[in-house]
């Protein structure tokens, strides 16, 4: 006699308590495993010979803990001789039907990684063996030409200490469009997210961990730079660093870190204005400065990435200074146009001060001065009632 067996994929990293089965909350005495047995991820029981039977009353469980109901689904799987096998016309994807709670997802874009990735995924998780934080691992594949997605797919059938997903974008869309995707569909509560190309240490994720719940965000500072063409973005970084510095009035140790940790629900509201490409990091820090949240930096290393650097020289710097100047337009206005209001103005009175002693009349030219000062000034104050608004 075939048994029918079935696969459970729980929902939640919490169960326990009374099990129930189908519409009514009646008491399902059918599963091999007693509930106190149940762990988060998933677990196999017995429920019956009769498949039809079981099928028509609900696919549905859930686990009742306390004032807490945690529901999860079955997926239907036989066994023959202790071997289990596929129902006909089942999809071949077992992966939870809803999303599961984690305290951290680990966020990995990647776009022609193959050299790297494996590596990374490693040292992730031997970095966090030590904790005891409920994490899983987000590779978001940017539409990679390589076998990045295909070697994450293979450690994610292998890992066995945390669950690892892949999401494959079908283009190559951009750094910070990967991102964007990976917030989107990452389960943690806190996303920390490093580069895919072994140029950050792994090792320092349970240091940036431990500054939550009281900061924000909490970046790794680098200590040097390791990337292509060092003689220019050293410093080009210096001068825009400095620039964003005096612009957002917080000391920045360092601007475009690609490994920073945060609340995720801090940053959902703020991913409208993170671009699709090389400047996203950046937008993201510069977002939290400049709306009061709280901001750490701890110092790391930094190392030679594995493969070829995708950094453009000129596009990537213009892009860099854009994005400074774009944050500061949309949260801080004020920190660009009073100061050149002051500036016009001052040159202004002065024409028109040197024209009047000059030659007893004021010239037009210092009255134009004076005219757009005055009117850069107001265009200022309006744009920071905007974003005074918008920050509401």
């Amino acid at each position: 006699m075939e048994a029918k067996v079935h696969f459970f994929t729980v929902s939640t990293e919490v169960v326990g308590g009374s099990f129930y089965s189908g519409e009514g909350g009646r008491k399902d005495t059918s599963a091999e495993k007693s509930p106190s047995d149940l762990s988060a991820g998933g677990f196999q029981g017995l429920t019956g010979e009769s498949w039809s039977e079981w099928e028509a009353s609900t696919s549905t469980f859930w686990v009742e803990k306390g004032d807490k109901r945690f529901v999860f689904e079955a997926d239907r799987v036989s066994a023959q001789d202790g071997q289990f096998r596929k129902d006909e016309g089942e999809s071949e994807a077992y992966g939870p039907k809803e999303n599961i709670p984690y305290q951290v997802t680990i966020l990995l874009p990647a776009y022609n990684e193959q050299e790297a990735i494996a590596h990374v995924l490693q040292e992730v998780v031997w970095a966090m063996a030590s904790t005891k934080i409920h994490y899983e691992i987000l590779v978001v594949d940017d539409g990679s030409t390589d076998q990045t997605a295909e070697i994450a797919e293979a450690f994610a059938r292998q890992c066995q200490d945390c669950p690892v997903r892949v999401v494959r974008l079908p283009e190559n869309r951009g750094a910070g469009a990967a991102r964007k995707v990976g917030i989107r569909h990452a389960r943690g509560d806190v996303v920390v997210m490093l580069d895919a190309d072994g140029s950050y240490p792994a090792d320092c994720i349970p240091e940036l961990l431990r500054y939550f719940p009281s900061y924000d965000q909490v970046n790794g500072a680098r200590s040097s730079e390791q990337g292509r063409w060092p003689w220019l973005r050293g410093p080009a970084k210096w001068l825009i660093r400095k620039l964003a510095c005096y612009l957002t009035g917080k000391n920045i140790p360092d601007l475009n870190t690609g490994m920073k940790a945060f609340k995720r629900g801090a940053m959902l509201p703020w991913l409208w204005v993170v671009p699709d490409g090389f400047s996203c990091v950046t937008t993201m820090t510069l977002a939290f400065l400049t709306n009061g949240y709280a901001v750490k930096y701890v110092p790391i290393a930094y190392r030679p990435r594995i493969g070829r650097s995708k950094f453009h020289p000129i596009r990537d710097t213009a892009a860099y200074v854009s994005t400074v100047l774009r944050m500061v337009l949309y949260f801080r206005p004020l920190r660009i146009f009073l100061p050149l209001a002051f500036l016009i103005l001052a040159l202004g009175i002065l024409m028109s001060l040197g024209s009047f002693l000059g030659v007893g009349a004021v010239q037009p030219v210092g009255m134009m001065l004076l005219a757009v000062g005055w009117m850069t000034g107001m265009v200022g104050l309006l744009a920071e009632a905007c974003a005074a608004h918008h920050r509401r």
